[in-house]
């Protein structure tokens, strides 16, 4: 028997198991998931599960059924790239013949003293969990600091505060202008938002430590009776250990087919991976469905073809439940039209997937 196993069942790895599961499968082979959920969570939503917006029940979407499937519950602790072994805590070892890693990323904390234990996070739906019984229990009127206003720090924001608007939230972020990945006019439009709404944008900020109840802005001391972390990612610790070539930012550099170069029958999918687009949700969508289709080639013992230049579609942002904002086609929007597109998506994929 073959056996293909699949790290992560995040958005990467839930797509080539759709793709996958479409098509004809060789009879002598076995698919292998594991996960330390026995669920899909959906990250891109994780910012309302902390600002308790929506439900834990609301971001889950359960794993496919199929005979080919076996599901694994656990925590990886290491891969050992030349035997072919995962090596998993409290289970015996687990073979492979073809691996794919899409283990996610966490917090990067650029070596700020003290972010990484005085911060929250809304990098795991544990996490997120722990941040939304944290900032739900404050009292009135008490501060919340968020570093980061990147889209995550954006949205929690702009949730927290429809959820929680007696509370005193500072947006932290380095540049002129929040949004720095988008278009000048949608940060400008989002800023001007959070201003309407008395959320604090702290522009040009830099956070040299953080201790409990207070982080440091240029080395000026702030009072948050919460700080939440969204300054940043990293792939996963497993992922950065492994002994192959990387890029800058600790990304696992892979060939034409989505592989490592010394390792070929490893894929890498999603937030791990060193592609020319950020990080996000649709980019590993758009990656493992030609990750799916370079596998059935491969069992049909056929070369698989060039592949194209992954394309993205768009980005959209939420600012709470009635504006959004985001950037279709080139073409920025704001206002209902990009949270209405948004929500769509949503429900698409969780009806598609559930």
């Amino acid at each position: 028997m073959k056996r293909l196993v699949l790290l992560g069942g995040g958005y990467g790895g839930m797509r080539i198991l759709q793709k996958l599961f479409a098509s004809d499968l060789p009879e002598d082979l076995t698919i292998t998931l594991v996960d330390r959920n026995p669920y899909h969570s959906m990250k891109t939503e994780y910012y309302a599960l902390a600002a308790g917006t929506a439900s834990d029940h609301h971001i889950r979407v359960q794993f496919p059924v199929h005979k080919k499937l076996e599901i694994k519950y656990g925590e990886i602790t290491s891969i050992d790239l030349d035997s072919n072994v995962i090596h998993l805590n409290d289970d015996d070892d687990l073979a492979y013949d073809t691996l794919v890693i899409g283990l996610g990323c966490e917090d990067k904390y650029h070596n700020v003293p003290g972010a990484d234990v005085h911060t929250l996070s809304i990098q795991t739906i544990d996490s997120s969990r722990r941040t939304y019984e944290v900032l739900n229990n404050l009292g009135a009127k008490s501060v919340v600091g968020i570093v980061g206003a990147g889209l995550s720090g954006v949205e929690l924001a702009s949730e927290l505060h429809e959820s929680r608007p007696d509370l005193q939230i500072k947006l932290f972020d380095r540049g002129h202008t929040i949004l720095s990945a988008f278009p000048e006019r949608l940060g400008k439009y989002v800023q001007s938002w959070f201003e309407e709404r008395n959320v604090e944008v702290v522009s040009e900020s830099n956070i040299t430590k953080v201790e409990p109840n207070t982080l440091f802005n240029h080395g000026e001391p702030v009072h948050c009776d919460s700080i939440v972390w969204t300054a940043g990612i990293q792939p996963n610790k497993i992922v950065r250990d492994l002994d192959v070539e990387k890029d800058a930012q600790k990304r696992i550099v892979l060939n034409d087919y989505h592989s490592v170069p010394s390792h070929e029958n490893v894929f890498v999918v999603g937030d791990c991976a060193s592609l020319p687009h950020a990080p996000s949700a649709q980019l590993a969508e758009e990656q493992a469905e030609q990750i799916a289709l370079v596998l059935q080639k491969q069992w049909k013992k056929e070369t698989p073809p060039a592949l194209p230049p992954i394309k993205i579609k768009g980005t959209l942002g939420s600012l709470g439940s009635k504006h959004g904002f985001g950037v279709m086609a080139n073409r920025p929007l704001t206002g209902r039209v990009p949270r209405l597109l948004k929500s769509g998506i949503l429900w698409m994929y969780k009806n598609h997937n559930g």
